[in-house]
């Protein structure tokens, strides 16, 4: 008999999910749905992504965290799963763009994180079945008494995932099932199989989410756009990196810091490049010039270090001149 196995949010375990695979004994011909949120905070994203792209008869609903990356709207998670996956990041963005937000067979419903009673499933809002954060106030302000389980009255069962149960699933009446047990923070992963409606479990190997998100914390810090910060924007954000990154990281920043200061260093010497070549250029030459409104105002006699730090609010502005006099820049840390 063929079976439906829908397992709860996998959040990148794909070891927990392997080994769960095995002890359901799935087979060829059974039907596999994720419960969504495959990806962020796990380890293995694209071995969870590709499990469910290469098996047939395997599908799995947008969740949340898929439709973040759909949109391009980032917070550390989706940052650390874009490195994770590296050249096949657009690839299997492309690929979270086709999930469906819900799943329906003759005997279950399955969405991501919450559905309304009495209205198909067709009709429901994205926001609400996959759990955006408008969704949840939208459903917060329907039901400020309860939860949007506690009045789900029809008929055919639902299974979600989204909101933590705890070690174990939450199951009322044979009709509401929620499967997300903490896989990705060293909870349980798990998955009901139908028709019996049995549940099965495997324990998280480690909370790896607290483990990712120091392993990648530098190569993370060192996508974000430096080049472009204001100084006080740069300055700002390594304080508050440093404050809870390991040695390894605080060293990066420290050195960041000291990449900041020597482009600033920099000021007073292109100060007196601009004013030595604005003094034997032509006018038409100046105007050719990479750097012409510095030298400009170095001819009329108004500029000094503190103009000079006004056309200069960013580090890349400050190479950017710094390139156009022939001064070597320092290089960001690598």
């Amino acid at each position: 008999m063929r079976r439906t196995v829908i397992i709860g949010d996998i959040h990148g375990c794909f070891d927990e999910l392997a080994q769960l695979l095995d002890r359901v004994d799935l087979r060829p011909d059974d039907l596999l749905v994720g419960a969504g949120d495959l990806v962020d905070r796990g380890p293995a994203p694209g071995e969870v992504i590709r499990l469910f792209r290469e098996r047939p008869n395997s599908i799995a609903v947008m969740g949340n965290h898929e439709r973040k990356h759909v949109r391009g709207i980032f917070s550390y998670a989706q940052e650390i799963t874009r490195l994770q996956l590296g050249d096949t990041y657009a690839e299997a963005v492309d690929w979270m763009r086709t999930l469906p937000y819900y799943v329906e067979t003759a005997d279950v419903r399955v969405v991501h994180a919450a559905m309304l009673s009495g209205i198909p499933l067709a009709e429901q809002k994205q926001e609400i079945l996959c759990g955006t954060t408008s969704g949840e106030k939208e459903l917060a302000a329907m039901f400020p008494d309860g939860w949007w389980a506690d009045h789900y009255t029809d008929t055919k069962p639902v299974v979600f995932g989204h909101h933590v149960t705890g070690p174990d699933p939450l199951i009322r009446d044979r009709r509401i099932f929620g499967l997300d047990t903490g896989a990705c923070h060293g909870g349980n992963l798990t998955a009901l199989c139908l028709p019996g409606f049995t549940i099965h479990q495997v324990p998280a190997r480690a909370d790896h989410w607290s483990i990712v998100k120091r392993e990648w914390q530098l190569p993370v810090l060192k996508t974000r756009p430096w080049l472009n910060y204001t100084w006080a924007e740069l300055a700002q954000a390594t304080s508050q990196y440093a404050r809870n990154a390991d040695a390894a990281v605080r060293a990066w920043l420290n050195r960041l810091d000291e990449w900041a200061a020597d482009l600033r260093n920099l000021l007073p010497a292109l100060v007196a490049e601009a004013n030595r070549v604005a003094g034997r250029l032509t006018t038409d030459q100046m105007q050719q010039h990479p750097a012409a409104p510095v030298l400009f105002q170095a001819r009329s006699g108004r500029l000094d270090q503190a103009g000079l730090a006004r056309k200069c609010p960013t580090p890349r502005r400050t190479i950017d001149l710094a390139n156009a006099f022939g001064h070597v820049a320092p290089e960001l840390p690598d």
